[in-house]
């Protein structure tokens, strides 16, 4: 090739490029931006919309149903979640998939017009919606700050303090906080003195809306100035409301301050709350910028807090919940050193089996083409991450397997007594456009996880990005530099030609082929048999999803009965972290009360807001965190089982990839929500019965209690009381209702009229409480207009799927795979009969699975068509590829094997190594059958050209093929990577040993070539 001459005409040329290309490359990597997950787009945004006082029948009706119509105009649209709280409607938006990050705010904008125009829609009281686009906003540094001896409003200060400051370190993009209490003004009446001296309350309303306003008083000309007025008279201090005038009955007046009890404090109760290690805390999330440097960015913080601490009061601490910057250095430092054990073992291969001049040659080349790679990698925007790390490890064979097709041929050549020059320009011009035409296949096998479009092709897609540039430089070193180097290193063989091939292990192979060929169907019967076996093992397989993360934390879900009181929620979480704590191995327990916590980590999908609802993050010791969290999770669950028996509560571990909360989930849909409750709970009642369950729950969760006051139609109309006036008096005697606002500066309080505490803490009280009447013009016992209470039930929560109501039944394994216990569980479920009109669908892991590999598989067979398109242009032939792609299938009986054996399931990983497999195996192949043809063309006899050709190519391809595996072998301890690496490894090493005798006996039979030395001509198509 002209590349080739070129490169060896102008050696200093090359040397410079070559110097410039391991100089860039170390640059490139220094520069490149540092995770420890690859990162995923999530294609959700929320619409939350209030309507006070709505059931959640009501909000699902009136607001979640004209909203969900609304939003469903969405061509963008994937589906539609809506959860229907009491007072509130929040939707869950989901994009499809093939809307990526950078065309995501433009959809966001079309939501926000669509759900902009469905606002007149809703009924008096909703509304406004809120969109919330960035709900998949992740805060890698997410802290608390906690004192014993300071009080809340202290560590508000410091706080406040840092997010300031913080703010302006390089790579943030935000801060927010997690934890906050709101202020509040709080006026609590006394029901019965204001009864007594004949105040309504929406005098005491009136007069503060009226005092407490901000109106225009204009301006005036004053010469030539016109000059604004102001007039004071706005509260400054909560204090100043108590000397308010209310006017009772007749003229008297008294002050405000007679008749309640006025003060500022915290809004209560809490909507949520964090805790670390038992103590009350504010937390801190901590965003990076787009395309920021996580690890910088941990390095700025950290120096920008220690230059704080100074201002920081001694006592107050700070608590570490996730620390993305240390994950993340931790992690790649652990994958670098996993990268250079793979080139050293791949490197000690060369050595033992191709000498010291030829591994010296191989071994350059390949650092050379990694650290040549990441000059193209860092412009595409490829992070080092661990899918890009491990694929340059799964790459490592691919990558020297070029190499070691040109430095083998120049040394035959060699061999032979060819001048090294010529042995370089023969070898390159006779293999290049078939190397090239492998690697392009090879490249093909990854392309699929290239363009899947879904959370997990996106997880993956460095995998491709990482092996296209990786392989494509190998290929351009291997027909540049690898020549240039072997002319100047290598030397002629102490061997005389044709003596290697002659040796006893080649005279050995070359025996078996001829056996195998001579007894060829024999052999192809006896392949087929064991690939039948193996298909039929391959059910034995267990499958999975993503494998659990190996983060040293795991959590613990904590459900009260529905509707149950924040306090009572904080009051379990405290005697179960407690209890947590005294664990060994354990080191810190951070609870968050409420919902879930900030999205620290991509796949950790938070809970949205519930008061029955808890959550511990449970820090253990790194050092061992596998074992300890192993002997820790069960402790926890056994505790809570036992202790806590009305409470729902389970441990697990972090995700790696993207899923959903409940590796088993069965949806139900239909109209009606009794039936769905009973479907419900038939499916449960088969869960329960399988003790390898935990965590089953619904998301409807439990109904709740309701207190119903049942209005006299006729006394209200007659004392011109109406639905509102009930509900308000109701509101102000036991919750609390904001009549206004207190400015404080730059703050807008919320002020909240409330009875006081003694009349407001007992149900029975709705007696003693009393409504203004009109027509009467004073206050009159509620009893009049209110016949009784009602006591009911109803649900709070109601879900809905793509405007269909549906609940849905969570579960979890105690132990071993999720897809195990499905397999158990779903004939038992689909067998309940089911009403016409309700339908069953399977979410979770399966759901995650399957629409993961639908993505991957969808683009295949046009890859396969390319692949199969090169291979037929390759050798200008049909009958040639048929033979390389029928030994593409072998690779399932090592497979098979090696999962078995080493007892990994097959899943979302193991079947991307099952693709890279293909790439791998077509590739071997086609040198092989390259060989085969130049013999065959020169004249060998068929049957020789055949087994010489095996032994000829024996050595590149077992070589190709070892170090491949061997190099893998640092992946095989890895939690993510292991059953990939088991996958390649035991397919790889069975399938090439398989190809080494299987392919040459295909290529006999279908060339019908006999079992002896017989003279023919070349081969045709």
């Amino acid at each position: 090739m002209k590349i080739t001459e070129f490169a060896l005409e102008n050696r200093v040329v090359t040397i410079v490029l070559t110097v410039a290309l391991l100089l860039g490359g170390l640059k490139a990597f220094q520069g490149m931006s540092r995770l420890e997950d690859p990162e995923f787009t999530i294609k959700d945004a929320l619409v939350i919309t209030p309507y006070p006082g709505a059931s959640a029948t009501e909000v699902e009706e009136e607001v979640s149903d004209a909203i969900e119509l609304a939003v469903q105009q969405l061509a963008q649209l994937d589906e539609i979640e809506s959860k229907s709280d009491r007072g509130l409607s929040t939707l869950t938006v989901s994009i499809q998939d093939k809307y990526d990050k950078d065309t995501l705010p433009q959809v966001w904008d079309e939501l926000r017009r669509k759900v902009a125009d469905a606002q007149r829609f809703l009924p008096p009281g909703a509304g406004p919606s809120l969109i919330i686009d960035d709900f998949g906003d992740v805060f890698g540094v997410f802290i608390v700050i906690y004192g014993d001896e300071y009080s809340y409003a202290e560590l508000k200060d410091v706080v406040d303090m840092l997010r300031r400051q913080l703010l302006l370190v390089e790579d943030v993009a935000k801060i927010n906080t997690f934890g906050e209490r709101r202020e509040a003004v709080y006026i609590e009446i006394n029901r019965d003195l204001m009864s007594q001296l004949g105040i309504p309350s929406e005098t005491i309303i009136r007069e503060l809306r009226e005092r407490n306003v901000v109106v225009d008083a204009g301006r005036v000309q004053v010469g030539t100035e016109f000059i604004t007025l102001s007039p004071t008279g706005l509260f400054t201090d909560a204090h100043e409301f108590e000397e308010l005038l209310i006017r009772g009955d007749g003229d008297t007046q008294f002050r405000l301050g007679d008749v309640a009890e006025i003060y500022r404090d915290y809004v209560e109760p809490q909507d949520h709350l964090i805790r670390y290690d038992g103590k009350s805390a504010i937390g801190l999330g901590i965003s990076t910028i787009s395309g920021g440097n996580v690890v910088k960015m941990g390095e700025a913080l950290d120096k920008r807090l220690r230059e704080l601490e100074p201002r920081i009061p001694l006592g107050v601490e700070l608590g570490v919940v996730s620390l993305q910057s240390e994950a993340v250095q931790i992690a790649i430092s652990g994958f670098v050193i996993t990268l250079l054990q793979a080139v050293a073992i791949v490197i000690l291969v060369l050595l033992l089996f191709m000498g010291l001049r030829s591994s010296l040659v191989i071994g350059f080349v390949l650092v050379l083409t990694i650290m040549g790679s990441f000059i193209f990698l860092a412009p595409m925007g490829v992070a080092l991450e661990r899918i890009s790390l491990g694929a340059l490890i799964i790459s490592l064979g691919m990558l020297v397997d070029n190499a070691i097709v040109v430095i083998d041929g120049m040394l035959n050549k060699l061999e032979k007594g060819v001048e090294p020059v010529q042995a370089a320009n023969e070898v390159v011009a006779q293999s290049a456009m078939p190397l090239l035409g492998a690697t392009v296949i090879a490249i093909l096998a990854f392309a699929a996880i290239g363009t899947s479009q879904d959370a997990s092709g996106e997880i993956s897609r460095s995998l491709f990005e990482v092996v296209m540039v990786s392989l494509l430089l190998s290929w351009v070193t291997a027909v540049t530099i690898t020549p240039l180097l072997g002319v100047l290193i290598l030397k002629v063989p102490d061997s005389v030609a044709g003596e290697a091939t002659e040796s006893g292990f080649y005279a050995s192979y070359k025996a078996l082929l001829s056996t195998c060929i001579r007894q060829r169907w024999l052999t192809v019967g006896s392949v087929v048999g064991l690939l039948i076996l193996s298909g039929w093992g391959f059910g034995f397989v267990d499958r999975s999803f993503f494998p659990p993360s190996t983060r040293p934390q795991f959590m613990v879900d904590l459900w009260l009965p529905q509707g149950s009181h924040i306090d009572e929620t904080t009051r379990a979480v405290a005697e179960i972290e407690e209890q947590v704590l005294q664990y060994e191995g354990v080191t810190h327990v951070t609870a968050v009360v409420g919902k879930g916590a900030l999205r620290f980590l991509l796949p950790y999908s938070p809970e949205k807001m519930n008061t029955a609802y808890a959550q511990l993050l449970v820090d253990v010791d790194p050092e061992n965190s596998a074992a300890i969290m192993a002997e820790v999770m069960p402790l926890v669950d056994a505790y809570l089982d036992s202790t806590h028996p009305d409470l729902l509560g389970y441990s697990a571990p972090f995700e790696i990839g993207p899923g959903s909360s409940g590796k088993i989930q069965a949806r139900f849909q239909g109209p009606d929500a009794d039936v769905l409750r009973r479907l419900a709970r038939q499916a449960a009642t088969i869960m329960h019965s399988d003790p390898n369950t935990k965590g089953i729950r619904t998301d409807w969760r439990q109904r709740v209690k309701l207190l119903r006051p049942v209005m006299s139609v006729d006394q209200a109309n007659l004392a011109g009381v109406q639905r509102s006036d009930v509900a308000r008096v109701l509101k102000r005697g036991f919750q609390g209702e904001t009549i206004g606002v207190f400015r404080d500066g730059d703050l807008l309080l919320p002020i909240i009229m409330r009875a006081a505490i003694e009349q407001r803490t007992e149900a029975a009280s709705i007696d003693n409480l009393q409504v203004w009447s009109w027509p009467a013009q004073r206050m009159i016992p509620l009893s009049q207009v209110v016949s009784g209470l009602e006591n009911t039930t109803e649900d709070e929560i109601i879900f809905r799927r793509d405007r269909k109501r549906t609940i849905t039944l969570f579960a979890d394994q105690i132990t071993g795979s999720a897809s195990s216990l499905f397999e158990r569980l779903r004939p038992q479920i689909e067998a309940i009969e089911l009403p016409r009109g309700y339908e069953l669908e399977w979410g979770g892991e399966y759901e995650d699975s399957k629409n993961a590999q639908e993505s991957l598989t969808a683009p295949l067979p046009i890859f396969i068509a390319i692949m199969i398109l090169i291979t037929v242009m390759l050798f200008n032939s049909l009958r040639l590829p048929l033979i390389i792609w029928l030994c593409v299938p072998l690779a399932l009986i090592g497979v098979t094997g090696g999962l078995l054996g080493a007892g990994h399931p097959f899943g979302f990983m193991a079947l991307l190594g099952f693709l890279s497999l293909m790439g791998m195996l077509i590739k071997n192949a086609i040198v092989l059958i390259d060989e085969i043809n130049v013999q065959r063309a020169s004249g060998v006899e068929p049957f020789t050209a055949i087994v010489e050709s095996g032994a000829s190519r024996l050595r590149p391809v077992s070589m190709a093929a070892s170090t491949t595996a061997l190099g893998m072998i640092p992946l095989v301890f890895d939690a993510f990577f292991d059953s990939m690496a088991v996958t390649i490894i035991a397919g790889l090493l069975f399938a090439t040993l398989l190809t080494m005798l299987v392919l040459p006996v295909l290529y006999a039979i279908v060339f019908r070539i006999p079992g002896n030395v017989t003279a023919t001509a070349e081969p045709r198509a």
